[in-house]
């Protein structure tokens, strides 16, 4: 920052001497000159800060530089007292400071008395002189300069008329000064110096920031962080040392041999549909003809409850059993610094943008996975849970953490096609036409629900309803307070996906508070009594008819349909987004620009995951939010879709064969497809970021965590795709 010159002629201007008149001390000073008599020392006062008098008022701060003047001096009579030295201006302060009086002094010392006269009697002139005549002595000095001396002068005026800012402002306002910088800025600010690190990492510029970028994408830059609202101390091993291992080539007859929905139609067996219809599944035609379900006696959950517990921690061998006493956390609350929170999460996300993760295989199932979910708020336990669903029958409880598994639930006759848990119930819908309700946590079966007429293929459910879908094209709403059912019918092919939506809150409800035996006494299916469903309770569902239709669950009609892909729809997803912030500035070059792009962050509040979950809820109630629906088809497109108008807003294209499975956030879109890959897409401007590849057969599920893919395959792996770097 450049001091501001001095105007010539400007009488109300700030008047300060550069460089106090010389003073010649007595003999007694010591001297560096080799002339053999004694002879006075020149020497410097500090500058004086004199302000409201004129330039021809100016007298020296010492007396005249000659002996002579000296004597005229003392006939005067005594010099009378020296006004008290005022404050000195900043450029004087800092030569107090730095000891360039000093310097001036002992190169003055240094010369002869003849020659340290001459210098003393130029100082003093130009000391005395008013701001106008000084420029005209500077201008006459400069052309009598050399290169040498010009070069002299640039290399000190360079120096001289920069001025350190935080050195003089407040601090306050030097940190309303520095909150206008981005992250990168801050952290090149805080290598100019100690007193700059101090104020560019003050805790509240780095709050500023992370609630600018957090849990929501900045509308200046484009970028967003994630809340990683579950951080551990601890993270997830990796047992693959290339984040994306070879396909085996091998493996493609035998992947597409053992797909239980191929793509390709097999029009000799049946014209009129895809070669799915034809093979429900190979495992399938080999079993033994299905037999009525057994009577499974469905138990009390509070004496579920108590056998639970009943056992010592310490002697239960299952981990995912609630413990007797909630046992506080040993380690105290404690806070990191907000820029900490914020390097910690773009870590994350600049590993998003460039593709770079781990990856771990988990191997259990011995035949296609279909279906998973994972969760990493629960309360109990302590590790992240994984459920997944294969052809083999099985549901598998996973520890997410180090990839073991807890826990195997098998009672379908057929494969699993559908799961979806809370902290209380898990529920599985299967090809055997029946839905079951689990307590995951011991691996007790709760209900067996019945009322399709063939395989179910996708089910949701919240704190108030189920819904399933079927092969046999119609949609099932079943009510967890009276235990009612009621059958939705329109679509002319398989149901593959449904959707909850509450259009009368901010989002679709995803608490699930509906206990266990939320369908305990659930009767048979029935259509003669209207089932309590909350206004606003709205439904969509995809089928392979190549349809979305939303149905409002009150009035049990289709409101509206989306048509648009040309091949069977398998996945749904709906995403609240905050409104108006659909089209983001970003950089239009792709790259990984660091300047405003960057999302801030330090935890000064709580503890990081705490204060970040709040800074999302908060930032969340200030904006309006809007649903978008996701979709993802076997023409191997994906569409996002404008609810209101029932239009294609954006079709993502790149992959090569069909996509079965689609999950999607605030910051990003993935997807997986029969092409073996996984594409992680930037939603809003529809571009892909990252490519991932390593299964063996097609991606038929998947889930999307903050840091992490979790993807099932029909080469019956799972894998876990984590970005924490």
């Amino acid at each position: 920052m450049s001091a501001p010159s001095s105007l010539p002629g400007n009488s109300t201007a700030y008047v300060c001497d550069t460089l106090p008149a010389p003073r010649l001390a007595s003999g007694k000073s010591c001297s560096r000159s080799s002339s053999p008599t004694p002879s006075p020392v020149t020497t410097f006062d500090a500058p004086i800060l004199v302000a409201d008098s004129e330039p021809s008022d100016l007298t020296p701060a010492s007396s005249t530089g000659t002996p002579s003047a000296q004597a005229s001096v003392k006939e005067e009579g005594p010099m009378p007292l020296q006004p008290p030295a005022r404050k000195l201006c900043v450029r004087h302060q800092r030569m107090a400071d730095e000891g360039t009086n000093l310097k001036l002094q002992q190169a003055l010392d240094a010369l002869p008395v003849a020659e340290r006269e001459a210098v003393s009697v130029i100082w003093s002139n130009f000391s005395s002189s008013p701001h106008p005549r000084r420029a005209l002595i500077l201008q006459g000095l400069l052309t009598m300069c050399c290169f040498s001396q010009l070069s002299l002068l640039t290399e000190q005026l360079s120096y001289l008329i920069r001025i350190d800012p935080f050195a003089i402002l407040p601090r306050e306002v030097s940190l309303k000064i520095l909150g206008y910088l981005d992250a990168t800025s801050l952290c090149r600010a805080a290598q100019v110096s100690r007193a700059w690190k101090g104020l560019a990492d003050d805790d509240i510029l780095w709050r500023g920031i992370c609630e600018q970028h957090i849990g929501q994408k900045c509308l200046k830059c484009g970028w967003g962080l994630p809340i990683l609202e579950k951080r551990r101390a601890v993270h997830l091993p990796s047992t693959s040392a290339s984040p994306c291992p070879t396909p085996v080539g091998s493996s493609q007859s035998a992947s597409h041999q053992h797909l239980k929905r191929r793509l390709d139609a097999d029009a000799a067996a049946d014209a009129s549909g895809p070669s799915k219809r034809a093979r429900m599944d190979l495992q399938e035609d080999h079993s033994p003809p299905s037999t009525p379900l057994p009577s499974y006696p469905s138990p009390d959950p509070e004496s579920a409850a108590e056998s639970s517990t009943s056992t010592p921690a310490s002697l239960n061998p299952n981990p995912l059993l609630v413990p007797p006493t909630p046992q506080p956390s040993s380690a105290s609350l404690h806070t990191r610094p907000w820029k900490d929170v914020y390097c910690e999460r773009l870590t994350v996300e600049r590993n998003w943008r460039r593709g770079r993760c781990t990856v771990r295989a988990l191997k259990g199932h011995t035949d296609g996975v279909m279906c998973l979910q994972f969760s990493e708020t629960l309360l109990h336990p302590s590790f992240p849970v994984l459920i997944t669903g294969s052809y083999d029958r099985t549901a598998r409880v996973w520890n997410l953490e180090n990839g073991t598994e807890v826990q195997c639930l098998s009672g379908h006759t057929r494969a699993i096609r559908a799961l979806q848990f809370d902290e209380a119930k898990l529920i599985t819908g299967s090809m055997d036409h029946t839905m079951r309700v689990w307590n995951w946590r011991t691996g007790q079966l709760l209900k067996v629900l019945e009322g399709h007429t063939e395989g179910v293929v996708c089910l949701r459910f919240d704190s108030n309803v189920l819904a399933s879908g079927s092969v046999d094209t119609t949609v099932k709403v079943w009510n967890f307070r009276t235990g009612e059912c009621f059958t939705l019918r329109g679509h002319c092919d398989w149901v593959n996906a449904v959707q909850l939506w509450d259009s009368t809150g901010t989002g679709t409800v995803s608490s699930c508070d509906a206990g266990p035996n939320a369908l305990e006494n659930a009767p048979t299916p029935s259509s003669s009594s209207a089932p309590q469903i909350d206004p606003g309770k709205m439904l969509f569902s995809a089928s392979d008819d190549g349809t979305i239709r939303l149905w409002d669950l009150c009035a049990r009609t289709c409101v509206r349909q989306f048509k648009g892909h040309v091949g069977q729809v398998q996945s749904l997803k709906l995403l609240m987004v905050d409104e108006g912030c659909e089209s983001p500035a970003t950089a239009s070059d792709g790259s990984d620009r660091e300047t405003s792009v960057e999302p801030q962050d330090s935890l000064t509040l709580a503890s990081s995951s705490q204060a970040s979950a709040q800074l999302s809820r908060r930032n969340t109630a200030e904006k309006r939010q809007k649903p978008v629906l996701i979709s993802g088809s076997l023409d191997n497109t994906i569409k996002v879709w404008d609810i209101d108008t029932g239009k294609v807003q954006r079709t993502l294209f790149g992959h090569i064969e069909g996509v079965w499975a689609v999950a999607s956030d605030k910051l990003r879109l993935v997807s997986g497809s029969h092409d073996r890959t996984i594409k992680v897409w930037s939603r809003e401007e529809g571009s892909c970021t990252a490519t991932l590849v390593g299964h063996r057969g097609a991606v038929t599920c998947l889930a999307l965590g903050e840091d992490k893919i979790v993807s099932g395959s029909d080469d019956g792996d799972v894998r876990v795709w984590s970005f924490s770097g």
